[in-house]
């Protein structure tokens, strides 16, 4: 519309410029030839009359097109308004959908110690398993006796030899080591695979655990993930050790725990003692210019402690000791002349509390599972408590129960899983979870021996379903079923329970890894189970039959 506005006036100015009249006569003299030039400028006019009626009609035509359109556009603006209405409401029944699935979540996080004992729950678990061959009872019954029972004998004398040595080992620790100044080293405690008799496996570890502490007017004060403070959430189950002196009560002053003023001085703390030399708590193992204990820097002390120890009481034995890995503080290897050897672990450990949960600072095997978010930063090990639960347990069980059969069983299927396929995310612990949570979940008379088939479908029910999920909860952390025989602290069991399988959330590589793994096991399972069964009379043959897990 203005541009045709615009080429009208720009008309109108050119016929007024150019209209004969607008030029004086500067001499009444008529030329020769004026009636040819009037003729001319008339034929001029008449061009310059006809274009302006042409852009007449264009502008009309402009108008009436611009008319036309206006109408669609009402038509458009009412859609537009009715699509913003639209999705307003999809909006809103987005965000409904979505506070119902988080409030779905939060009640199924509140309920996860019953899942095991619903019978319909695990009636739909194990669909997209059909057709797996499953070993029936004399098949497997005689794969346990062949296979698992003759390994225990073997166990023993290796446990009581290593906790020999150890104790030996350890010894010599102390007297190697200054009293002043060096850490306390306490008596060591077996844990772990090995001392709950569930380990199949070659070849045997013992794992044992030292409980250590600083050298006096020192002591450790302990800090865990949900002990208030806010963690973030890749250090859930973690926690970190300040080394103080006793006499320094870190919890009666903010001075420790808020940034002061360069003029501003604390009234009941004085330069000198809030302020300590960076050697001095690097000596302590500390982590440098902090307070906080350095999971490196003991394993460095732990070693030199060791070799010095073994350089010592060498002489008294016909064997070598070495360490197997390096970044592990106490992984060692003894080696006879005859060229067999035992491997056993012996790990430094910081006790939480009066209790029995430690902070552990390395784990010698570790598979796929991330690293620690740092060196200051420690596990928390319940081992203790679980082996307690298994034994308070067992108690309740009927004779020859079947419940570390099949524990066994699946771990030893898992294993070889491994070395077919190379290692997974799940590991030995993962297992183990699984059975202390249907050991919880389930009645006692449903673990006799009859039922060791029953039962360890039951577990690879369970494991598929939290591997479907990626959710399996630690069993102490958040278990507010935990009895109160075990002494168990209750910080622990007030707290948020803890996701072990949250590294497979954040790593869609080692799940798909897992995932493959388990499934190829459950396919393979019947052959892993035949190579080491004896002979079977042809009556029992037939019993081996398609399940569906």
């Amino acid at each position: 519309m203005p541009v045709g506005i615009f080429r009208v006036c720009l008309v109108v100015i050119t016929a007024i410029v150019n209209h004969p009249l607008l030029f004086p006569k500067e001499n009444g003299t008529i030329p020769e030839n004026a009636e040819e030039i009037i003729q001319k400028m008339k034929e001029r006019e008449e061009s310059l009359r006809l274009e302006q009626l042409r852009l007449e009609q264009e502008i009309a035509d402009q108008e009436a097109t611009q008319k036309a359109l206006e109408k669609p556009a009402e038509v458009v603006q009412e859609s537009k308004e009715e699509k913003v209405r639209w999705d307003m409401w999809t909006a809103l029944s987005m965000v409904i959908f979505l506070l119902i699935e988080l409030w779905r979540q939060d009640f199924q996080e509140g309920n996860w110690q019953d899942t095991g004992g619903e019978e319909d729950d695990m009636a739909v678990l194990g669909k997209v398993f059909k057709g797996v061959a499953f070993p029936d009872k004399a098949v497997l019954a005689s794969f346990y006796e062949k296979r698992i029972l003759g390994t225990t004998g073997d166990m023993a004398r290796m446990r009581e030899m290593v906790e020999g040595f150890a104790d030996d080992l350890l010894e010599a620790l102390r007297s190697v080591c200054n009293r002043d100044a060096d850490m306390e080293v306490e008596d060591c405690m077996g844990v772990g695979s090995m001392y709950e008799n569930w380990r199949v496996r070659k070849p045997f570890v013992c794992d044992l655990i030292v409980p250590f502490a600083p050298p006096e007017p020192y002591c450790f004060r302990t800090q865990t993930w949900c002990s208030g403070n806010s963690f973030p959430p890749d250090e859930q189950g973690y926690g970190t050790i300040k080394v103080c002196r006793a006499d320094e009560d870190v919890t009666g002053c903010i001075c420790d725990k808020t940034k002061l003023g360069e003029d501003m001085l604390c009234l009941l703390h004085s330069q000198a003692n809030t302020t300590r030399p960076s050697s001095e708590m690097e000596d302590l193992l500390c982590f440098k210019n902090t307070q906080y204990l350095d999971a490196d820097q003991v394993m460095k002390w732990f070693q030199i402690a060791v070799t010095k120890a073994w350089n010592r009481i060498s002489h008294k034995y016909e064997f070598d000791l070495s360490f197997s890995l390096l970044d592990s503080p106490g992984a060692l290897k003894i080696k006879f002349r005859s060229g067999k050897s035992i491997a056993f672990n012996l790990t430094p450990v910081v006790q939480y509390e009066n209790s029995d949960v430690y902070f552990i600072s390395h784990f010698p095997r570790r598979g796929l599972a991330a690293d620690l978010p740092s060196s200051t930063h420690w596990f928390l090990t319940f081992t203790v408590y679980e082996r307690r639960f298994i034994q308070l347990v067992s108690k309740t069980l009927p004779a020859n129960a079947c419940h570390v059969s099949c524990l066994q069983i699946l771990s030893f299927l898992h294993g070889k899983q491994c070395s077919l396929t190379g290692p997974s995310g799940l590991t030995n612990y993962h297992l183990k979870t699984v059975m202390l949570h249907l050991l919880q979940a389930r009645p006692s008379q449903d673990w006799a021996p009859e039922n060791l088939e029953a039962r360890l479908q039951d577990m690879l029910k369970f494991l598929e379903k939290c591997l479907h999920e990626k959710k399996l909860y630690h069993f102490f952390i958040g278990n507010g079923k935990v009895p109160a025989e075990l002494g168990f602290p209750i910080i622990f069991q007030r707290a948020e329970p803890l996701n072990l399988f949250r590294p497979f959330v954040l790593r869609r590589d080692v799940y798909r890894k897992t995932v493959d793994t388990f499934h190829e096991m459950l396919r393979n399972m019947l052959a892993l189970i035949n190579e080491y069964t004896v002979h079977i009379p042809l009556a029992h043959t037939n019993g081996i039959r398609k399940e569906s897990l």
